[in-house]
């Protein structure tokens, strides 16, 4: 019986080929790894997820994942929360929070805010009215949820906490802020209990009097955006404005609360206890202040920071599960098994390109593969070198000044206007230095190339064979396979992002590691978006591709050293910018790109790198793979710009009107 199982196997295999085997392999991998963040996520089956499309205000849509704990029922109602992503970010980069929350017991909604992931855009003004009177969705929210017994029985009502990071932060204060306002007319309780403002001081001043509602905050202690914090005239000179013993702010958060209940306020020459509760969170005006050592971007993924914001909260509501401490948390396994998804999915792409080449309808768009393992010149090492510099100065000097440039190319969605027109701001800034950078370095490619073949064919005494030359490039394949190469590219893509719907579908959880690269489910917008954002990409990916398989490639050397060479003068230009950004930082206190006088807030672009450079270093690897299966420099850049790109714009601020 061994036997004939083992005959099956082998001629399934040989069936198969070793694409087909690897290709099994790694569905097998994202099933399982998928399958483990799932459970972590469901707490082993006591927690039920389920997204929930929510009808706002102005035919706005609310998009949110609800995290229900078989602990809440009837008998027993627990309290809400209401968990808000930052800038530039979609729900699922809370659903860590959200997680480790619904643990406890809390019931928990995970918003996407207006204009991302998949809620609606806002109809507010500007965008800008979107967190003060909208919380990004969150207040109508919390109304439908206060005024109607009937929706989520199961949750105490008079136990509604909010939290969030960065922008999703200022919502969260403004909920605390808008709700106290209004409490008046609620016989002066606010609906909002509690509220955490993770990342986010620049709206607390003298609005935080009309807060009802006891406040946490954390600010990193090494926050880029520090810059714009102001200066404590009574604080010691030289003291970091990121600093919250001394921090204006800080003292105006705690004395807020000091302020209601009678007792001495704490002057500016005082420095304001870190983690000290201030305050009685029973007459809802508890302050408590966090300053977790680290910086803006990493802070949401900080296991200090999480138990913080989880610490807060259990005093706050006196709600508290004895059996899990706070800084018991179980979300770095989970980011670890979706990471593996991430991982495995990426790597599917060439056996499952390898296993639809086999069809002979694509088989025959398959060109001679040409690969120069001569060994290189002096002069042709010297050539890489300045290509090298050349293009990695441009790359360097031209990114923030693409930022600038973008604002004028693209006014509505600069000023956060929804527009049909190339609507996500930050994404923008990018595209427009991808059409320069990859322009640029096509030409120096070019020149350079036509200089070393004029030096060779001289010294040949023949004649330049540019046809030669382009098949060399792997560009010269004829409209028809070209089609082909387009039909099968996009046929690579289909499977890719339908195996992620069908993930999503059964165990609702997505490919990411953290915010730093993560596929999420697809939607009409991005569908929509992709459609005027890819021509522009695909510049630049297909330049990369030029150049890595027609002159990074050439030489004796070991080809995985080489991409790895490739991989890192792809990054070279952009890595300068971060490293002046915090080598400035380690030394000053204050990061090199702040604000224009214009108010072009140039740090935020800067943060967009964290996400670009990793893309950009794979690039080369991908290029040169697709490149060798297909013999075209087509072939990659259409499979990976697409993907990656959509990554893009499925995690980012989109203000289109849908």
């Amino acid at each position: 019986m061994k036997t004939k199982i083992n005959e099956v196997l082998k001629r399934i295999i040989n069936k198969l080929g070793k694409a087909g085997v690897w290709t099994v392999i790694l569905t097998l991998v994202i099933f399982i790894s998928s399958l483990f963040a799932s459970l972590i996520q469901n707490d082993w089956g006591n927690i039920e997820v389920e997204t929930i499309y929510f009808e706002a205000r102005d035919n706005q849509t609310v998009a949110y994942d609800l995290y229900t704990p078989s602990t809440a029922t009837l008998d027993n109602k627990a309290p809400l929360m209401i968990v808000i992503a930052g800038f530039q970010r979609s729900r699922e980069t809370q659903g860590h929070v959200a997680l480790e929350f619904a643990r406890r017991g809390f019931v928990v909604i995970n918003i996407d805010p207006y204009s991302q992931g998949d809620s609606s855009s806002s109809q507010g003004i500007q965008g800008r009215a979107i967190a003060t009177m909208e919380g990004y969705g969150a207040f109508d929210i919390i109304d439908y949820v206060y005024d109607h017994d009937d929706v989520y029985p199961y949750v105490d009502k008079d136990r509604i906490g909010v939290t969030g990071h960065s922008a999703g932060g200022n919502a969260a204060y403004q909920a605390a802020v808008y709700f106290g306002k209004r409490a008046v007319d609620n016989n002066g309780v606010s609906k909002v209990h509690s509220i955490y403002i993770s990342g986010y001081v620049l709206s607390i001043n003298s609005s935080i009097n009309f807060s009802k509602s006891n406040m946490g905050m954390d600010y990193a202690l090494y926050d880029e955006g520090a810059f714009r914090n102001p200066i404590n005239l009574s604080a010691p000179e030289g003291y970091s404005k990121a600093d919250m013993t001394w921090g204006v702010e800080s003292h105006i958060f705690v004395n807020s609360g000091l302020e209601k209940q009678g007792l001495p306020l704490i002057p500016d020459d005082t420095q304001v206890e870190i983690g000290r509760i201030y305050g009685n969170p029973t007459l809802r005006n508890m302050r408590q202040v966090f300053n977790t050592p680290t910086i803006h971007a990493f802070q949401p993924y900080d296991t200090e920071a999480t138990k913080s914001n989880i610490a807060f909260f259990e005093v706050a509501m006196d709600f508290r599960n004895s059996e899990i401490r706070p800084d018991d948390q179980v979300w770095v396994t989970k980011e670890v098994f979706t990471s593996i998804s991430l991982i495995a999915s990426l790597s599917m792409l060439v056996p499952v390109t390898t296993l639809l080449y086999r069809i002979p309808f694509f088989k025959k768009s398959m060109q001679e593969l040409i690969i120069d393992e001569r060994k290189r010149s002096k002069g042709s090492i010297i050539n890489y070198i300045v290509v090298f510099l050349i293009t990695a100065t441009f790359a360097a000097l031209t990114y923030l000044p693409s930022a600038k440039l973008s604002l004028a190319l693209f006014p509505e969605a600069s000023q956060s206007v929804n527009t049909w027109f190339f609507p996500q701001r930050m994404t923008n800034a990018v595209a427009v230095w991808a059409v320069l950078s990859g322009t640029f370095a096509m030409l120096v490619f070019m020149v350079s190339r036509y200089i070393s073949l004029s030096i060779q064919k001289k010294k040949l005494n023949k004649e330049m064979n540019y046809k030669e030359e382009f098949k060399k490039w792997g560009v010269s394949l004829g409209w028809k396979n070209l089609g082909k190469t387009v039909l099968l590219g996009l046929s690579v893509v289909t499977i890719y992002f339908l195996l992620l719907m069908v993930i999503y579908w059964i165990f609702h959880v997505d490919y990411r590691f953290i915010f730093i690269m993560a596929a999420r489910k697809l939607n009409s917008k991005v569908l929509i978006q992709i459609l005027m954002y890819f021509p522009v990409f695909f510049i630049f990916y297909f330049s990369n591709s030029i150049r890595v398989n027609a002159g990074q490639m050439r030489g004796k050397a070991n080809e995985k050293v080489k991409l790895l060479i490739a991989g890192l003068t792809n990054i070279a230009g952009l890595s300068i910018i971060l490293f002046m950004q915090y080598l400035a930082f380690i030394n000053t206190g204050t990061i090199a790109f702040t604000e224009l006088p214009d108010g072009t807030t140039q740090w935020l672009y800067v943060n967009i790198l964290f996400t670009l450079i990793p893309v950009m270093f794979l690039m080369p690897f991908f290029n040169r793979w697709f490149y060798k299966l297909s013999g075209n420099a087509f072939l990659g850049p259409i499979i990976i710009c697409i993907i990656f790109v959509i990554m893009t714009l499925n995690n980012s601020v989109a203000y289109i009107p849908i």
